[in-house]
């Protein structure tokens, strides 16, 4: 259980003690602590001396008190902001993260605040890289190839493909073919190859 009392911030996030008021740096006494009393004080209060940033505990305690007056929980950026801080982008950002969270952090976030790891469908895409963007190209070329039996692509041909998540793409096979053979030059051997077995025509 995380103890707060009034809106007085926790030691350790600013404002929460003298030294923090000040703006100087605030000591954790768990170093003075036996492994066995510090177990111990976990168990009773796992945010006694968090093991994770000050800024992430402050957003924590933000949110808390922002729900404690009767607000609801932020899903988005820009939906509270809150002495300076953006508490919708700080719940997002736990959402997606979660599985970077320890279970400590999990628990209070879940049992404390209400808050849902994101499901698979609100998580954004992984960028492509330039290697699987040509590897993509590449499947669409051999596609055509196997169908028509040659590599005789028009410059404004589009070819339809099913990618390794089962979407349907849409790609400029064309335009794609005509900048493989303009840098050619510039290919490694390897996708020379691959391109050459499946019928380019370099000149």
């Amino acid at each position: 259980m995380v103890r707060v009392e009034g809106a007085d911030p926790p030691v350790g996030v600013p404002g929460g003690d003298s030294d923090a008021k000040q703006g100087l740096p605030v000591e954790s006494a768990a170093g003075a602590l036996s492994e066995e009393r510090r177990e111990q004080l976990e168990e009773i209060d796992p945010s006694w001396c968090p093991a994770w940033s000050v800024e992430w505990q402050h957003c924590f305690h933000l949110v808390r008190l922002h729900l404690e007056a009767g607000g609801e929980l932020p899903m988005s950026p820009g939906d509270v902001v809150h002495q300076g801080e953006d508490l919708g982008r700080w719940v997002r950002s736990v959402r997606l993260g979660w599985d970077k969270l320890t279970g400590v952090q999990q628990w209070m976030c879940k049992h404390i605040l209400g808050i849902e790891p994101a499901a698979e469908d609100e998580k954004p895409r992984p960028r492509r890289t330039q290697a699987n963007k040509w590897a993509m190209n590449y499947e669409a070329a051999k596609q055509f190839y196997e169908r028509e039996g040659h590599l005789r692509v028009s410059r404004k041909h589009i070819e339809r493909i099913v990618g390794e998540d089962q979407e349907q793409r849409e790609l400029r096979l064309g335009a794609w073919i005509g900048n493989q053979r303009s840098r050619a030059a510039t290919l490694s051997p390897e996708r020379v190859e691959q391109l050459s077995a499946i019928g380019m025509r370099w000149a």
